[in-house]
């Protein structure tokens, strides 16, 4: 076990060896953590950028570490991580072990206490994902799950949920995603051309309609029926 030891100089066995330790070291400490700690980013997603950007981040900043050991080491990381990704769609053992799995945390507008120790969130985080799902009453939610990505899942009971125009059966427009054709006081011909509108038509249609110049548009955008929106500078 000299490897683990401080050394001036090691093979590439015994570089390789330490990043398999180092790797299932922190997939275990990050495990521990809970999903909290590794918010918006999958377990083993988290090990790779923290262990790769430390491993790289040494020898540029120490001239007297050698690049040899940090390319044995960082491609034996990614050799894990992918052997992982690979286990993890392939054996659901694998699967259970590196993802955490999600916890119920609000269920029929009660708070589960068992399921808040368990994602190891307090209540006021769990107040706050609330609030940032636009939820002001917990008594509003029918479930609340707390996901792999520690972020929160959130269903309203059914009779507190927005009336769409499907409740009445009525017929919407189809979706319709503007075309941005003015940036910063500049015309984007590519974009216009998609529309089949030239740069005299943009100008006359500032001019007539919102009595302003292409210089002072910070944005514009047109829809499918060929409609302007324009935001000013301000």
């Amino acid at each position: 076990m000299d490897f683990l030891q401080g050394k001036e100089s090691l093979t590439s066995i015994e570089w390789a060896l330490r990043a398999i330790i180092a790797f299932i070291f922190l997939v275990t400490v990050a495990r521990v953590l809970g999903q909290r700690t590794i918010s918006q980013l999958r377990l083993l997603d988290f090990v790779i950028a923290l262990v790769i950007g430390n491993i790289i981040a040494h020898p540029l900043s120490d001239e007297n570490l050698g690049l040899k050991g940090s390319v044995i080491t960082t491609t034996v990381i990614v050799v894990l991580y992918l052997i992982g990704i690979y286990g993890v769609l392939k054996f659901p053992v694998l699967r259970k072990i590196l993802n955490n799995e999600p916890i119920v945390v609000v269920q029929d507008g009660e708070i589960i206490y068992k399921g808040l120790k368990k994602a190891r969130i307090s209540i006021d985080v769990l107040l706050e994902e609330l609030r940032e799902a636009k939820v002001e009453d917990v008594k509003k939610v029918s479930l609340a799950i707390w996901e792999a990505d520690g972020k929160i899942s959130v269903f309203l009971h059914p009779k507190y949920e927005p009336i769409t125009p499907s409740f009445y059966q009525m017929e919407a427009e189809p979706f319709d995603f503007p075309i941005t054709i003015i940036k910063e006081g500049k015309i984007i011909f590519k974009e216009l051309d998609q529309v089949n509108k030239d740069e005299d038509w943009v100008i006359s249609n500032l001019k007539s309609k919102h009595q302003t110049e292409v210089k002072n548009v910070l944005l514009g955008t047109i829809d499918n029926k060929g409609s302007i929106k324009i935001f000013l500078y301000q």
